[in-house]
C-alpha cells in the first residue's frame, strides 16, 4: 500500500517524475518542471542571452534552442516580437543589447512582410549606437540578403540622425565585427537630408580631405576636423586641446596616447558613464584616480548620480561588473593591475542599488532561498565574465534585503547551507563570501520544508535559481502546498529565473506563484507588487 503511494501522488511527488496531471517536462538535469510558453522564454533570452551557457547546457546549444523559440514566436507573431525587443531594449532592462539586436535581425529576415517592415522601422531605437549597427549588419546576413527593406533600413538609421550625433558615431564607433560605417553607407545608398550629411557621407566611404588651417564652421564637420588633427598631434598639449574645444571621446584619441594620464585626467570630466565604468582600472593603474584626488571625487559624483545612471541606461550587472573587477586589481585579460580606491568600491556598491527602480518596502514577512548548487556555479549571466548565476543571485538578494524590514535568507543545494549575508554588507564581501561556498546536488523544495521543519512564518518565498531542481522526494510547488496547510498562511512563491532556459518550478495553475526573469531592473517593484497583491 506504502508503494502504491509511492509511485502516484499528487500532494508528493518525487522530483525525478512528472506530479500527475501537471504537464511537467524533463528538465536538463533529469528532474521534472513546467516549461515556460513561448514568450517567457523570449523574456528571458532577451534579458539574460545565452552565450554563457549553463552547467547543463553548453552555449551552442542554449542559443540554438532559444533560437528556434524566437522563430516559433516570429511565426505567431512578428509584430508582437518586435514591439517586446523596443520594450525591454529602449527601457534599459536587458543588461545588453545583443539579444535584442539578434532577435531584431532574426524578425527583419525571417518575418512576414508586416513583421519585417515594423523590425526594419525599429532599427533607430534598438541600433542606438554605431556598435549596435554592426551587430545588427552582422546578425542580420545570417537570415538574408541585402534587399530593398534591409537598405532602406540602415539608409533610414543614418538619415534620421542628426548631423552632429552622427558624426560622433563615425569617430568613436568605427568599426566592430568586420563591419564599418563604409561598408554599411556602401550598401545602404542612403540620400542624404542635408549638406552636412551629404559631406560626412563623403568623409566616410571616400575619406574626403579636411582643411588643416581651421576648424570648418559647421558643428558636425568640426567633429571630423578634430578626429583627423588629432592623427598628427604632436604633443600632449594639442590632443588635449582637441579633447577640450571639440569634445573628442578616448576612441578618436591615436593609440600612442593612450598610455598618458594627462590625457585621460581631460577625458574624464566629459567621459559617458558607461566609458568611465569600463576605464576605472585604467583610470587608477596610470595614476590619474588616487585616494584623495578631485578625479576620485569626480568619479564618486558621477557613478553615485541616480539620474545620471538612468539616462544612460546603466544596467546593474554593468555597475556589478565594474565592481568586481575593479575590487579585485586585476584585469581578466591583460597584465594590467592596480591597488583599489576604497570610495570608488563604496560608490560602486551604492551605484548598483541606484540602478534599479524604487521600490516601496511592503512590510511583509520574506524567505529569500538562494539555490547554490553545482550547476549555479557554471555558465555566466549575460556574458560577463566572472558573473556566474550564483553570484548573481546573491547580487539580486540584496536589493530585496536592503528594502524590506523582515527578511531571512538561506542557501540551499540538497541541504540547507548557512548563509551569513546581510543587507549591511557591501556588496563586494557578500560576492566573496558566496563565491566559497560548496557544490551540491539540486532541490529546489528544501526552503519551504526548512520553514515547516523550523516553524518559520513567511508570506512569501523568493527562490533565486536555474530551475534544474531533481534531488528531492516533493516537488517545489507541493512543499509550498504543504506549508500553506501547515500553516494557514496563503504564502506566495517568486521563482527568479537566472538562466535562459525553459523550465519554472513555479506551477502556471497557481496564482500564488510568479516566474520572474533575474536581473530584469523592473522586478523587484513587480515582485513587490505580486506579493503586496
Amino acid at each position: 500500500m506504502n508503494k502504491l503511494r509511492q509511485y502516484f501522488s499528487t500532494r508528493q511527488t518525487s522530483q525525478k517524475m512528472a506530479i500527475p496531471g501537471s504537464g511537467q517536462v524533463a528538465n536538463s538535469a533529469g528532474g521534472y518542471t513546467w516549461a515556460l510558453d513561448k514568450w517567457g522564454q523570449l523574456d528571458r533570452f532577451l534579458i539574460l542571452g545565452s552565450e554563457g551557457g549553463t552547467f547543463y547546457i553548453s552555449p551552442q546549444k542554449l542559443t540554438v534552442d532559444n533560437a528556434e523559440n524566437v522563430i516559433d514566436c516570429i511565426q505567431e507573431d512578428g509584430v508582437r516580437v518586435v514591439q517586446r525587443v523596443v520594450e525591454i531594449s529602449t527601457t534599459g532592462r536587458a543588461p545588453k543589447n545583443d539579444p535584442a539586436l539578434f532577435v531584431l535581425a532574426m524578425v527583419a529576415g525571417l518575418g512576414d512582410e508586416a513583421a519585417r517592415r515594423v523590425a526594419l522601422d525599429a532599427l533607430p531605437k534598438v541600433v542606438r549606437v554605431g556598435t549596435h549597427l554592426f551587430h545588427f549588419m552582422e546578425y542580420v546576413e545570417g537570415f538574408r540578403g541585402w534587399g530593398r527593406g534591409l537598405r532602406r533600413g540602415v539608409a533610414n538609421w543614418y538619415t534620421s540622425m542628426p548631423a552632429k550625433r552622427l558624426a560622433y558615431q563615425a569617430v568613436k564607433y568605427q568599426q566592430r565585427d568586420g563591419w564599418s560605417h563604409r561598408d554599411a553607407l556602401r550598401l545602404a545608398h542612403p540620400k542624404a537630408p542635408s549638406d552636412e550629411h551629404d559631406a560626412l557621407f563623403a568623409w566616410i566611404t571616400q575619406g574626403m580631405e579636411m582643411p588643416d588651417a581651421a576648424a570648418p564652421a559647421s558643428d558636425a564637420l568640426k567633429t571630423i576636423w578634430a578626429f583627423e588633427q588629432a592623427k598628427k598631434a604632436t604633443s600632449v598639449g594639442e590632443i588635449q586641446t582637441l579633447i577640450v574645444e571639440y569634445g573628442l571621446p578616448w576612441e578618436a584619441i591615436p593609440a600612442e596616447w593612450h598610455g598618458t594620464a594627462e590625457i585621460w585626467r581631460t577625458l574624464l570630466p566629459q567621459m559617458p558613464l558607461g566609458a568611465l565604468l569600463r576605464n576605472l582600472a585604467r583610470l587608477t593603474a596610470n595614476g590619474v584616480l588616487t585616494p584623495m584626488s578631485q578625479e576620485t571625487a569626480l568619479v564618486v559624483g558621477k557613478v553615485t548620480d541616480q539620474a545620471l545612471l538612468q539616462k544612460a541606461r546603466i544596467h546593474p550587472i554593468a555597475v556589478l561588473a565594474a565592481l568586481m573587477t575593479y575590487q579585485s586589481g586585476r584585469g581578466v585579460r591583460g597584465k594590467l593591475t592596480w591597488t583599489p580606491i576604497t570610495r570608488i568600491i563604496d560608490a560602486l556598491d551604492a551605484a548598483f542599488y541606484q540602478t534599479f527602480q524604487t521600490v516601496e518596502p511592503t512590510g511583509k514577512r520574506y524567505v529569500l532561498a538562494l539555490d547554490v548548487s553545482g550547476s549555479m556555479g557554471a555558465g555566466w549571466v549575460a556574458n560577463t565574465v566572472g558573473l556566474s548565476p550564483r553570484i548573481a543571485s546573491a547580487a539580486m538578494s540584496l536589493l530585496t534585503a536592503v528594502t524590506e524590514p523582515q527578511v531571512t535568507t538561506i542557501g540551499f543545494s540538497h541541504e540547507l547551507i548557512p548563509l551569513n549575508i546581510s543587507p549591511k554588507q557591501r556588496l563586494d564581501d557578500v560576492v566573496k563570501a558566496i563565491s566559497g561556498l560548496p557544490f551540491g546536488a539540486t532541490d529546489c523544495a528544501k526552503p519551504m520544508l526548512w520553514a515547516m521543519e523550523n516553524n518559520i512564518e513567511a508570506d512569501a518565498f523568493i527562490v533565486y535559481t536555474d530551475n534544474e531542481t531533481w534531488y528531492g522526494d516533493i516537488h517545489p510547488a507541493q512543499a509550498l502546498q504543504a506549508y500553506r496547510a501547515q500553516t494557514g498562511i496563503d504564502a506566495k512563491l517568486i521563482v527568479v529565473g537566472m538562466v535562459a532556459n525553459r523550465y519554472s518550478i513555479a506551477d502556471p495553475n497557481d496564482a500564488g506563484m510568479l516566474d520572474v526573469v533575474g536581473f530584469d531592473t523592473a522586478v523587484p517593484r513587480l515582485m513587490s507588487d505580486f506579493i503586496r497583491e
